[in-house]
């Protein structure tokens, strides 16, 4: 009975997954954030762009305008300006990374 044991022990070891290497697993994940890091940076360097290009053309229009409400707005805004940002400064990130599967 114990040689049938042995084979069949023998047999199931081939099917077994391999061990893991955290290490590895470590450098996949660094790779693959890397690359999402890198995506979300180009998304939002191109939208920079675009604003500023849109406001640079639509500039002149605009500054007789800024300039007449500016005075009665400008602490209004920086004060909204202000807690907006430490909202989203507060909110932590937009979302947290997959966990990785072991």
């Amino acid at each position: 009975m114990r040689e049938a044991d042995e084979r069949l022990k023998a047999l199931f070891a081939a099917d077994e997954p391999p061990a893991t290497d955290p290490a590895f697993s470590a450098a996949v994940m660094e790779a693959v954030l890397r690359r999402e890091f890198v995506a979300e940076l180009a998304l939002l360097a191109g939208a920079a762009a675009v604003g500023a290009l849109t406001l640079w053309a639509v500039w002149p229009a605009l500054a007789p305008a800024v300039e007449a409400v500016s005075e009665a707005v400008a602490p209004l805004a920086a004060t909204l300006a202000l807690a907006i940002g430490t909202i989203f400064l507060l909110r932590g990130p937009r979302r947290a990374p997959a966990p990785a599967e072991s």
